[in-house]
C-alpha cells in the first residue's frame, strides 16, 4: 500500500501523473485546461463526436475556455480528446465530470455516472486515483460507485483511491476561477482523502477536506439549496410587494444597508443554469427514501418555478391597460441565457416564458447578443438585430437577462411597454417601465 501511495505522490509532484477527464463540458473542459496549465498531460474522454472533434481541432465551445489557449495545448499534445475508454489503462488519475440531470419526476438521473463507473471498472488498475465531480445526492459515491469498482477485485484505500470533490464552476465570473475557489473533497478512506488533497493542493490555492464522500456531496447540495431558498424568498417578497404596490428593489437595497445579519439576494423571472434549479431536488429525493419531507426545498422550488407565470401576468396586465390582448401581440424578449453576460441557456426561465406566451397566441421574438439561435419544441429561434425598426413593431419588450452590451436607452425610447425583471431601469422614471 505504501509503495502505491507514495508512487502516486511522486507522480503528482514531478508532473508525470497522467490524467483522464471524462466529460468535456462546462466543467470538464475548463478543468482539463487547468491541469495542463499546471504541467500535467490530459486525455479527455468525450462521447459526443462533435465536441471531441472540436477539442482535437482546438476549437472551444465553452465560454470560459480561451480558444487560443486550447489550440496551443492541443497542438503541444498536452490535451487529447478520445471516445474510447480503453485509454484508462494508461492513466493514473480519473476525473468524472458527466451530467446528472433530473428526470421528469424530478428524480436524479445518475445513469451517466453509473455508465462511466462501469467503463472505468473494466480498465481499473492498481494505483489509480479517481474523483467523482458530478453533483449528486449524499451516498452516491459510497453506495453506488464504489461497489462497481470493487467488482474488479481491487481494494479501496489499498489498490485504488476514490474521492468525491464537487465542481464549483461559476460561468462568466471574472474574479473566482478554478484555481482561487476553495476545493471541497472527501474520500472513502482516510488514505483516499489524503492523496486527493495532496493532488488538488498542487493545483488549487485552498483545499478543504471533509470527513467522508457523503459529507462532500452534502456540501455541494447545501451551497445551491442556500441560493435556491433565498432566491425563492425574495421572489415571494416581489410578489408581496406587487400586491402592496411597493418597489421590491427599493426594499431589498434599503435592507442591505444593515451591516450584519442580512445578505442581499435579488428576484428574477425564474431560476436557470446547471445547478440551482436542479441540485436541491437531489436532496429532496434522497430524503423521501428516508421518510422525510424537505419542505423548504419543495416550497422554494414551487415559488421559483411560478415566476415565469408571474412575469407573463405582468405582461398581460400591461397590455390590457393599452387595450391589447396577449393574443396577436408582438413581444420581444431581451436576453435568453440564464445569467448576465454569459451565453449559457441551460434551464433558462426564458423558455418557460416563451412557451406560456405562445400558448396564449403571442408572436414572440428575442434579442441576445450572446445567443445567436436555439431550438425549442423542435422550432428554431434566431436572435433579431436590435434596431429602431424592430422595437417600433413590438407591442412589449421584456428584460429577461440583463446583458451589459445591450442598448437599454434605445429600448426605452422606442418601445411602447417594457417589463423589467432585472431592474435595469433603476434610475429611470417612465410610465413605460413595469418593474417586477
Amino acid at each position: 500500500m505504501n509503495d502505491i501511495y507514495h508512487r502516486l505522490k511522486e507522480k503528482i509532484k514531478d508532473r508525470t501523473l497522467k490524467i483522464a477527464v471524462i466529460g468535456l463540458g462546462y466543467v470538464g473542459l475548463p478543468l482539463s485546461l487547468e491541469f495542463v496549465k499546471n504541467g500535467y498531460t490530459v486525455i479527455g474522454i468525450e462521447k459526443n463526436e462533435k465536441r471531441m472533434s472540436m477539442v482535437n481541432k482546438g476549437y472551444s465551445y465553452v465560454e470560459d475556455v480561451n480558444g487560443d489557449l486550447l489550440k496551443d495545448v492541443v497542438n503541444s499534445k498536452k490535451l487529447i480528446a478520445a471516445d474510447d475508454y480503453s485509454v484508462l489503462k494508461n492513466v493514473d488519475c480519473i476525473n468524472i465530470c458527466v451530467p446528472t440531470p433530473l428526470g421528469k419526476t424530478k428524480a436524479p438521473d445518475i445513469s451517466y455516472v453509473l455508465d462511466v463507473a462501469e467503463n472505468i471498472q473494466k480498465y481499473l488498475c492498481r494505483g489509480q486515483l479517481i474523483f467523482l465531480e458530478s453533483t449528486t445526492y449524499p451516498g452516491t459515491t459510497r453506495e453506488l460507485v464504489l461497489p462497481v469498482f470493487e467488482r474488479s477485485g481491487l481494494k479501496i484505500g489499498k489498490d485504488f483511491f476514490l474521492v468525491y470533490s464537487p465542481e464549483r464552476i461559476d460561468p462568466g465570473n471574472k474574479i473566482y476561477n478554478i484555481k482561487n475557489t476553495p476545493r471541497i473533497l472527501g474520500g472513502i478512506t482516510r488514505k483516499c482523502t489524503k492523496i486527493g488533497k495532496y493532488f488538488y493542493s498542487e493545483i488549487i490555492d485552498s483545499v478543504v477536506e471533509v470527513t467522508s464522500t457523503d459529507a462532500a456531496e452534502m456540501v455541494k447540495i447545501l451551497e445551491n439549496t442556500f441560493r435556491s431558498v433565498n432566491i425563492a424568498l425574495v421572489n415571494e417578497v416581489a410578489i408581496m410587494c406587487n400586491r402592496l404596490n411597493l418597489n421590491v428593489w427599493e426594499i431589498i437595497d434599503s435592507a442591505s444597508t444593515k451591516p450584519f445579519g442580512y445578505m442581499k439576494f435579488y428576484p428574477g423571472p425564474g431560476l436557470g443554469g446547471h445547478c440551482i434549479p436542479v441540485d436541491p431536488h437531489y436532496l429532496s429525493w434522497k430524503l423521501k427514501s428516508l421518510d422525510y419531507r424537505a419542505r423548504f426545498i419543495e416550497l422554494a422550488g414551487d415559488i421559483n418555478s411560478e415566476m415565469p407565470e408571474f412575469v407573463v401576468n405582468k405582461i398581460t396586465e400591461s397590455l390590457n391597460k393599452q387595450k391589447k390582448s396577449v393574443n396577436g401581440s408582438k413581444i420581444l424578449l431581451i436576453g435568453v441565457s440564464y445569467k448576465k453576460d454569459v451565453g449559457d441557456i441551460r434551464e433558462s426561465p426564458t423558455f418557460d416564458i416563451l412557451n406560456i406566451l405562445e400558448k396564449k397566441g403571442a408572436l414572440v421574438y428575442y434579442h441576445d447578443p450572446l445567443v445567436s439561435s436555439f431550438v425549442l419544441n423542435k422550432d428554431e429561434y434566431k436572435s433579431k438585430p436590435l434596431n429602431e425598426n424592430l422595437l417600433k413593431r413590438m407591442d412589449c419588450a421584456v428584460i429577461v437577462t440583463d446583458h451589459s452590451n445591450v442598448n437599454y436607452k434605445t429600448i426605452l425610447d422606442k418601445t411602447k411597454i417594457i417589463i423589467d425583471t432585472r431592474n435595469v431601469y433603476k434610475n429611470y422614471k417612465s410610465r413605460k417601465v413595469v418593474r417586477l
